[in-house]
């Protein structure tokens, strides 16, 4: 599994990490795809657009998954 470093951050927004990691072209096609219930986090399907994503926490979307690291 991939893992995605927070680095100084306490968090980092649903949709953002989406981004960053190339798994959508845009923002809005992120949001979409979270309001699509396409999204999970810690194995629950998440519908929050920011939702505030943590240290230690996994996030999945479409074959891929990537684990939240301090």
């Amino acid at each position: 599994m991939a893992t995605f470093s927070l680095g100084k951050h306490p968090h980092v927004d649903l949709c953002d990490l989406l981004k960053l990691e190339g798994w959508v072209e845009s923002g809005g096609m992120a949001k979409d795809a979270i309001a699509d219930g396409q999204v999970k986090v810690d194995g629950k399907v998440e519908t929050r657009k920011r939702c505030k994503i943590v240290d230690g926490q996994t996030v999945a979307f479409a074959g891929n998954s990537i684990k939240v690291t301090a």
